[in-house]
């Protein structure tokens, strides 16, 4: 069981030493990894993906459970323990949704009965229906972000899920963090959307290439995050409404400024 990861610091664009030395990651959390452009958000992430061992371009250090992973570890397919969601993310298989999710439960060794768990769970974070028959490739975007959520959150054992840029993702965010931590996942998260960001435990603070900084959501940010969400949720709802064809006549904002 993986109970933490742990990223020693290493060096920036211009060889200089990271400011943050060393970040504990617990299980359950959920970090952010926020900056501009081109400040190493990817890289970063990449490292742990990788379980790096002073071995990338940032020369960082990845610790499990405070103990360098093994060359099989890193290595072996079986035993991967990173699962990555993007935002560039579709399905090609020709398959229904059933049998992908039957198929990667019996590879995952889990029941079959974890199939209606991940549908009923993904059609939580989408407002576009999910059903078993529904073929793969005729997901939305969202529809397939939402099962693919889902699907990392109930049938992969990957202990670690790394979340790159899901702001236009169509789904429903805070849920799937949520969904994502309290079923035990150490969740890291790319951002440049304030309602994710502002959503995480902590976040990392990236720099030309290096780790600057550590911060800590406050009770403010998680307050302001709150509001951020209601109106995630009335855009997404906004959507729906214009998909389905419907006549947008008013918005009400009474429950944004609760």
């Amino acid at each position: 069981m993986i109970e933490e990861i742990t990223i020693m610091g290493g060096f920036d664009k211009q060889e200089n030493p990271e400011p943050v030395k060393k970040v504990v990651i617990k299980r359950g959390e959920i970090f952010g990894v926020v900056g501009p452009t081109g400040s190493g958000k990817s890289s970063l992430i990449s490292d742990i993906e990788q379980l790096s061992q002073e071995d990338s371009f940032s020369r960082r250090k990845i610790l499990v459970n405070g103990e360098e992973p093994s060359y099989e570890d890193r290595t072996n397919p079986r035993k991967k323990m990173v699962a990555q969601l993007s935002q560039n993310m579709n399905f090609l298989a020709d398959m229904t949704v059933e049998e992908f999710l039957s198929l990667h439960a019996k590879c995952r060794g889990a029941s079959s009965k974890c199939v209606n768990a991940v549908i009923e769970l993904a059609n939580t974070l989408t407002g576009e229906p999910i059903k078993k028959d529904h073929d793969l490739t005729i997901l939305s975007g969202g529809q397939s972000r939402a099962l693919m959520v889902a699907d990392v959150a109930i049938i992969s054992n990957s202990p670690i899920v790394l979340i790159d840029e899901i702001e236009n993702a169509g789904i429903r965010k805070h849920d799937a963090l949520e969904a994502l931590a309290g079923h035990g996942k150490i969740v890291m998260v790319v951002t440049h959307d304030p309602v994710l960001a502002l959503m995480t435990d902590k976040r990392i603070v990236m720099k030309n290439g290096g780790m600057q900084n550590v911060v800590s959501t406050s009770e403010e940010e998680k307050t302001i995050s709150q509001k951020l969400n209601k109106i995630d949720e009335l855009m997404l709802s906004l959507r729906d409404k214009v998909r389905n064809g419907e006549i947008i006549q008013d918005i009400s904002m009474e429950d944004l400024e609760s």
